[in-house]
């Protein structure tokens, strides 16, 4: 395919998912509403800086939400937008591309 016909939108989704941890954060938020300390366990290898960083960008393209309750200690979740839950598609079905083609790593 030539490089002039590639859409410039395409090219902002594979660079937005390409972000690394990116595709996982949103993966692991398919699952419903998250708060940060489970998605970083959940997530290995992540650092809590690169976690804060990346849920503040996905916030602020409005992929990812974050809700304060006003509790003692205050309680925060972070779960996907009706946009970021768009993604799911697209992650379910690199998952099973993933499944078929590629071998496990230990």
């Amino acid at each position: 395919m030539d490089q002039s016909q590639i859409c410039p939108r395409f090219e902002q989704a594979i660079s937005l998912l390409s972000q690394r941890w990116t595709g996982l954060i949103i993966y692991r938020l398919l699952s419903g509403p998250q708060r940060f300390c489970t998605l970083e366990a959940g997530i290995k290898g992540i650092s809590g800086r690169v976690l804060s960083e990346r849920l503040k960008d996905l916030e602020g393209r409005g992929i990812v939400k974050r809700e304060v309750f006003p509790e003692t200690p205050v309680r925060i979740e972070y779960s996907l937008s009706e946009k970021g839950h768009a993604l799911e598609p697209v992650l379910r079905e690199t998952e099973k591309w993933a499944q078929t083609w590629l071998e496990a790593r230990s």
